[in-house]
C-alpha cells in the first residue's frame, strides 16, 4: 500500500523556522517529490520539487528562505522553511511519482499539514 505520511507543521510566530518531513512508504520507486501548499480560498501551488538526483526548483515566493531535500535510502523528503512570514499559512502536502511495481506508475499525495505563521 502506498502511503505518504507528513509531519512537522504547527503554528510559529513570523521570522521562525519549521521543518516538515514525509515519510514515503509502499514505492517500488520513487522519481520527483515535491511539497505543495494551499491557503483557504486559493489553490494549490507548488512550493518546491526535487528530483531523484537532487535537481531542486522554488517557487519564487519561497526562494532563499526554503530548502527541499530528501533521503533516498529512507524514502522521506523535507522541507526547511525559515523565516516565515504569515503568507506562508496554509496546509502543505507532499507528493511523490513513482512506480508501485515494476510497471504501474503513481502519482500519490499525503494527507496534509497545517502551517500557520501568526504572532
Amino acid at each position: 500500500q502506498v502511503q505518504l505520511v507528513e509531519s512537522g507543521g504547527g503554528l510559529m510566530q513570523p521570522g521562525g523556522s519549521l521543518r516538515l518531513s514525509c515519510a514515503a512508504s509502499g514505492f517500488f520507486s520513487i522519481d520527483a517529490m515535491g511539497w505543495y501548499r494551499q491557503a483557504p480560498g486559493k489553490q494549490r501551488e507548488l512550493v518546491a520539487s526535487i528530483t531523484s538526483g537532487g535537481s531542486t526548483n522554488y517557487a519564487d515566493s519561497v526562494k532563499g528562505r526554503f530548502t527541499i531535500s530528501r533521503d533516498n535510502a529512507k524514502k522521506t523528503l523535507y522541507l526547511q522553511m525559515d523565516s516565515l512570514k504569515p503568507e506562508d499559512t496554509a496546509v502543505y502536502y507532499c507528493n511523490a511519482r513513482g512506480r508501485r511495481t515494476v510497471v504501474t506508475r503513481v502519482d500519490y499525495w499525503g494527507q496534509g499539514t497545517q502551517v500557520t505563521v501568526s504572532s
